[in-house]
């Protein structure tokens, strides 16, 4: 049963019918072949005087055809042994080279691919539902498959190469085959049942995908990635829900990061009446002292959910140190926020430029949010041909120590790396930190993978370009139940299960036990952003945690 799939493809498969029909065909020829002999072998035996049955004589022709020659029967006349030796060059033809070859070459080949394409099926069953179309495989989908994968929502990767579709199949993935212009494919990928069609491949080939789904259904959500500001309203007239500009994305969550001149706190994400904002401490009564001896919350009713040093982010606790380098992660509403600047934005930072390596799409993104909330930059750019603005680009290879000066690497607040490839910004952050071992450092990565390695390197944040597409992208799949609020770290919505009704945040433990932290409760539509941990718990309530990738994952498994 397990190979019926593959023997019903072979046998509807014209070409393949057509190589079967030609099998065939030389069969019936070698058994004509094999009568004729036969019928000759009875004549050439009555004239030597020698008497066999026609079983016999089909025997001895099958003997001599594949060259076995048992020589329990033989010819005594010239006439007879000449007569073996054609039936010998014929059983050599036949046997040994043409049946062989057509054997393989039009049965055994085609029947290994037929068995090959049933492990890349081209359809998905009639009932496939409420799944994620992907149309390839890069950064943004191996992450985002991922979280999928975590969430457990299927999903289905479309390729048009069958090779390829099997190496990926081999790999793990879920794949169909199918071309990615064809209307035909997003018929039988149940386009007209699935959750979400994501299309990041060139602009052009996005439209064409978008204009062929959005044939199909009207109602499917579909989400594209554009390189060019002007492909946007191009896609959004084909009929995308969501346009993505991630190298835009990346520039300005990069320079949300960059250090204020104050210590104002900074809104990175919402759920909500609930907000979620960065402060940085550098010049502020808090540094050298712990939150147990600030009492923050007799100052300031926001909720300290954790803080940075140095790309490494800590759940905070009664005993958090807040150094010079620190960054507080802080929730609460616009009125509890507002009450925290109130006592610090006061305390400002000196005036110094940023330096942003790399004059691309995310660098140019970087400067152009910067601009915006009037910070000082100056971009550094090998590419002549890149430079916009002379003024703000300093021409030159950043590993040059004589550029860096001049970019003003000795006086400068942050420095943003934004360059596309990861191992050159290894490079330039320890480089950078080598030269200031006390500047703010920001950095891109494409893989994930790569992100642990520039925290070490020396940066203080790291934006992955795979996670904030693919972070985006879950977004609107579950409808603003994720925020990434840097690289490794996420706040999610949750629903309080029923097992879990009527017990306390004490009770629950779920920091002691899976390592994250609950930083609101959301119920009716109200959020509560000082949950009171004795309280117990609504079965209709909403979770808001907070945690990195790992700690997630237990919070989901402890929910079950």
């Amino acid at each position: 049963m397990k190979n019926l799939p593959a023997a019903l493809s072979f046998i509807t498969n014209p070409a393949r019918r057509r190589n079967l029909i030609s099998l065939g065909k030389l069969l019936i020829v070698f058994l004509i072949v094999v009568f004729i002999y036969s019928v000759t072998f009875h004549f050439l035996m009555e004239y030597e005087g020698q008497r066999h049955s026609w079983a016999t004589g089909i025997y001895w022709v099958m003997v001599v055809m594949s060259t076995l020659g048992f020589g329990d029967i033989t010819f005594h006349s010239d006439l007879g042994r000449m007569f073996s030796v054609v039936v010998l060059l014929t059983g050599s033809v036949f046997m040994l080279v043409l049946l062989p070859f057509m054997f393989i070459q039009f049965f055994y080949v085609p029947w290994m691919e037929a068995q090959a394409a049933a492990r890349a099926p081209k359809q998905l069953k009639p009932d496939t539902k409420g799944h994620v179309i992907l149309t390839g495989l890069g950064f943004v989908e191996r992450t985002l498959i991922r979280m999928l994968e975590r969430s457990e929502i299927k999903y289905v990767l479309l390729v048009s190469d069958l090779t390829e579709a099997l190496r990926l199949h081999d790999e793990g993935y879920a794949v169909m085959l199918g071309d990615l212009d064809d209307r035909g494919t997003y018929l039988r990928a149940r386009a007209d049942q699935a959750a979400l069609v994501l299309a990041a491949q060139r602009d052009t080939t996005n439209t064409n995908i978008t204009f062929t789904v959005r044939e199909i259904s009207t109602s499917v959500t579909i989400v594209a990635t554009a390189s060019a500001s002007a492909s946007v309203d191009i896609l959004q007239l084909a009929g995308c829900n969501q346009v993505l500009q991630l190298g835009e994305m990346l520039g300005q969550a990069l320079a949300r990061r960059v250090l204020g001149r104050d210590a104002k706190s900074l809104v990175v994400g919402e759920f909500g009446d609930l907000l979620i904002a960065e402060a940085a401490a550098a010049g502020t009564p808090l540094v050298g002292r712990t939150l147990k001896d600030i009492r923050l919350a007799e100052h300031a009713p926001v909720n300290v959910v954790g803080v940075w040093n140095r790309g490494r982010f800590e759940l905070a606790g009664p005993e958090t140190l807040v150094e010079a380098a620190s960054i507080l992660l802080l929730a609460g509403t616009r009125k509890d926020l507002d009450e925290y600047d109130s006592l610090f934005c006061l305390y400002s930072l000196p005036e110094a430029p940023v330096i942003i390596i790399g004059g691309g799409r995310v660098g140019r993104a970087t400067a152009k949010e910067l601009r915006s909330k009037g910070i000082e930059y100056r971009i550094v750019e090998k590419s002549v041909e890149r430079v916009r603005d002379p003024e703000l680009y300093i021409v030159g290879d950043a590993a040059e120590l004589e550029v860096l000066e001049k970019a003003g690497i000795g006086r400068c607040s942050s420095v943003v790396i934004t360059t596309h490839d990861d191992d050159i910004n290894v490079y330039l952050a320890i480089y950078c930190r080598r030269l200031r071992p006390d500047v703010q450092i920001l950095a891109r990565s494409n893989l994930d993978r790569n992100v642990s390695t520039l925290h070490r390197a020396g940066a203080d944040f790291v934006m992955s370009y795979a996670s904030t597409g693919a972070s985006s992208i879950f977004n609107i799949l579950k409808r603003g139940s994720l925020l990434l609020l840097a690289e490794g770290l996420d706040a999610f919505r949750v629903t309080v299960p029923a097992t879990l009704a009527g017990k306390t945040l004490v009770q629950c433990r779920f920091r002691q036990t899976t390592g994250c932290n609950v930083i609101a409760i959301e119920q009716d539509g109200q959020v509560d952003a000082h949950p009171n941990p004795n309280t117990p718990l609504a079965a209709n309530s909403t979770l808001i945690v907070v945690g990195d990738a790992e700690s997630e994952q237990r919070f989901f498994e402890a929910l079950g």
